[in-house]
């Protein structure tokens, strides 16, 4: 049998107490994980994509960006379905969760880390050591663009906690008692919804969101099964642990 070539995997590489900065560079490594495909990890920066974004792959001379995308390669270029176990309903379900957690939930994230001031003054200090105080002001104007573009800072802080509480609850509410969304073992759709559960309960940076992430005990035990099947070097607090999986939260979603 002809052994697989290394994929490489371009990303930022871990930071802040996760394994890595940038959940969709996290969505796309679990991904490759459980397609059991071999892989090494480089770091890069955004600019060596040819999207202008992270994380993107070189397969066999061939580079794919958009973590979306990178899915999609590696499961027709290998045979591989990450959503075998699903029902056609449920397919359609993971799609939209996904969705809901890339295009919304994301965001909520990003206003945490870089536009809330105790939390950008420690990812400033991170990235931009030594920089001069405009450097890091012009990237800064760049993300609160962006943010502001998809609609959310457009809003109080108080609603854009309304708007991410809302999702979170969705998410505890649809993983129930199960160990994954959908059952016993993990889909697709479990690698981006545990890399942005991480990201907000990253202990470097507390934040309204970061509590209410944490008030649901299986979110909380369904991050540390992730981080222990997925990422078993990094400490992650209550790591594997399947406490408060049964405690399921109902708060109302109206």
């Amino acid at each position: 049998m002809e052994t697989q070539a290394p994929i490489t995997l371009y990303s930022f590489g871990p930071a802040f107490g996760v394994p890595e900065l940038s959940p969709y560079c996290s969505k796309s490594e679990v991904q490759l994980q459980m397609a059991g495909l071999v892989y090494r990890v480089e770091r890069a920066m955004p600019g060596d994509s040819p999207k202008g974004q992270l994380p993107f792959i070189e397969d066999a001379g061939v580079r794919i960006a958009d973590s979306t995308f990178i899915r999609s390669h590696i499961e027709r270029e290998y045979g591989i379905d990450l959503d075998a176990a699903l029902d056609i309903r449920q397919r359609a379900q993971a799609w939209a969760i996904e969705r809901m957690v890339e295009n919304q939930l994301m965001w909520a994230l990003v206003y945490t880390r870089w536009l809330q001031p105790a939390n950008f003054a420690k990812v400033a200090a991170h990235f931009f050591a030594g920089a001069p105080d405009s450097v890091q002001a012009d990237v800064q104007a760049q993300v609160s663009e962006r943010v502001h573009g998809v609609g959310l800072t457009r809003h109080s802080h108080a609603e854009i906690v309304e708007l991410g509480a809302r999702s979170l609850s969705a998410l505890s509410i649809l993983l129930g008692d199960q160990p994954y969304l959908f059952g016993d073992q993990p889909s697709g759709t479990d690698a981006m919804v545990f890399s942005v559960l991480a990201g907000l309960m990253a202990p470097t940076f507390p934040s309204d969101l970061r509590r209410e992430a944490e008030s649901y005990p299986n979110l909380v035990a369904y991050v540390g099964r992730m981080m222990a099947r997925y990422y078993p070097q990094q400490p992650w607090p209550g790591m594997g642990s399947d406490a408060g999986v049964a405690a399921v939260a109902e708060p109302a979603l109206a």
